[in-house]
């Protein structure tokens, strides 16, 4: 039963958006210039569609980006997504909801983050506890680069080498869905960074990726654990993922109960990403 499920997920859209646009098989045979034998075998799963053929179907039912890529991944093929300015004008309402989110988790470190964990917005948290580290953050532009070659305690660290190696393999198979070259370039980058272990291809092979890992900081000469843990801000829908802008905030908490964060939102504290 789970194996019909899966193969026949396209037939199953194809057919739902039809009945939505009361479009029969002949209909829509007609306006790809097919056989509405062939939307039948579509449809029951029979035969498979191209890739140049969904991106058809999806023009001819008027689909938007997000129910058109829902086709695409239902067929089997990797969504098509738009770039979208997070600081347009439209979004400015987007801007707002999350500069309200960031607020609400001081004193936790958090910051928000677009797909290639570039810098949105950061709250003050988050300034305030990097400050502390010594670390030059009004010029951090990517979260992965900053975490990949900031100095750890340990160079021998299981768990931060674990860490290291999660997110690695992360972006690597992200890189390999989309081949999108930005991708594969943040991916080679940080691969080379003196953190990463030279097995760190074995070592996330045993490991599973999960929206929250174990990491380390050096406050004052004392090394705390966290845990880093990444909240999608998405659409609704079995694909959130595919619908930009696809946006991620980044929250620390320490592992130690008693751990006081709240020294880090004292003072008058500002960077150019903190908009409250």
């Amino acid at each position: 039963m789970s194996n019909t499920v899966a193969e026949n997920a396209f037939g199953r859209f194809l057919k739902f958006w039809r009945k939505v646009h009361h479009i029969s098989q002949e209909t829509l045979a007609f306006k790809l210039n097919s056989s509405a034998r062939h939307i039948s075998r579509l449809e029951n799963g029979s035969s498979r569609a191209s890739e140049s053929l969904i991106k058809d179907i999806a023009q001819a039912l008027s689909l938007g980006e997000r129910d058109s890529n829902h086709l695409l991944i239902a067929a089997g093929y990797a969504a098509e997504l738009k770039t979208v300015d997070f600081n347009s004008d439209n979004l400015k309402w987007l801007r707002n909801a999350m500069m309200l989110n960031l607020k609400a988790l001081d004193p936790h470190p958090s910051v928000l983050l677009d797909s290639s964990a570039n810098i949105l917005m950061v709250n003050k948290a988050w300034v305030g506890f990097y400050q502390q580290q010594n670390a030059d953050i009004e010029h951090i532009t990517n979260l992965y680069d900053f975490l990949f070659n900031i100095e750890i305690a340990e160079k021998n660290d299981k768990t931060q080498q674990d860490t290291l190696s999660v997110i690695l393999m992360s972006l690597q198979q992200q890189a390999l869905f989309s081949n999108k070259q930005q991708d594969h370039d943040l991916q080679q980058r940080l691969a080379q960074s003196s953190n990463v272990p030279n097995d760190w291809q074995q070592r996330a092979a045993k490991l599973e990726p999960m929206a929250s890992f174990r990491t380390q900081a050096t406050i004052k000469g004392i090394t705390s654990t966290f845990y880093s843990v990444n909240s999608t801000v998405g659409a609704l829908g079995p694909t959130a993922y595919a619908s930009p802008p696809q946006l991620t905030i980044n929250t620390l908490f320490p592992e130690d109960d008693n751990f006081d964060l709240t020294n880090f939102i004292q003072g008058d504290i500002k960077h150019p990403l903190l908009s409250y």
